[in-house]
């Protein structure tokens, strides 16, 4: 079975800026490429943080309240032009949280949860930016149509991986949930089928109504 890595579903061609960029800049690129975030670099193209909409909003929330009343205080002036000569090194959420094109769709859905983040620049061995994968690109794979997913399970992975006769298990597939149903020779095999199904690009679930030959159901549901 092939899965989709996160090289075949990141976006290449990057749109990026250096860690020097001023706010406008930034925000002008956004808007430009129809784009929420960015990755910031430095002069060899190693990530260092993610600038996006909301760190250009939390530096206009800091700015006074032009319609409220002003309170001169020493850093008055300052806050005046928040924004206005700032780079995109101050502005960024650092430090970068990447991946690498190699790794699966759940390396890549479980960074993005451990650090809360709704994409990641990808990285090549040299750490150098190649691409971007957003929680969307991850959630491509569950597009697959069901009998995309059944002729996959039926035919690569119950008959060429696992050796099992085409009438041992039948398979049928429902919005990405998998029902088997079927006997085999040992009820050791049975978890060992529902887990590969579960690693199906696209499979949402797995219940199994498998019978070992001694009659015994051992299946469950898994997802």
């Amino acid at each position: 079975m092939q899965h989709r890595t996160v090289g075949d579903l990141m976006t290449q061609g990057v749109v990026q800026v250096h860690k020097d960029a001023s706010f406008k800049t930034i925000a002008v690129l956004l808007a430009d490429n129809d784009v929420t975030a960015v990755p910031v670099v430095d002069d060899l193209r190693h990530p260092l943080g993610v600038v996006s909409e909301a760190d250009l909003v939390v530096r206009i929330a800091e700015r006074p309240d032009p319609a409220g009343p002003v309170v001169y205080t020493p850093s008055t002036l300052a806050d005046a032009t928040a924004g206005d000569d700032v780079t995109a090194e101050a502005l960024m959420t650092a430090p970068a949280e990447c991946a690498r094109p190699e790794w699966t769709v759940v390396e890549a859905a479980r960074a993005m949860e451990s650090a809360g983040v709704k994409r990641l620049p990808v990285v090549d061995e040299a750490g150098q930016l190649v691409g971007i994968v957003s929680r969307g690109d991850l959630l491509r794979v569950f597009l697959r149509r069901d009998t995309a997913l059944r002729e996959e399970i039926s035919r690569d992975l119950l008959v060429r991986t696992l050796g099992l006769a085409p009438t041992s298990l039948t398979v049928e597939v429902a919005d990405g949930r998998v029902t088997l149903k079927g006997r085999v020779d040992s009820a050791d095999l049975v978890p060992v089928i529902e887990r590969l199904c579960l690693g199906v690009d696209g499979v949402v679930s797995v219940d199994s109504e498998i019978v070992s030959r001694s009659g015994e159901t051992v299946g469950e549901s898994i997802g």
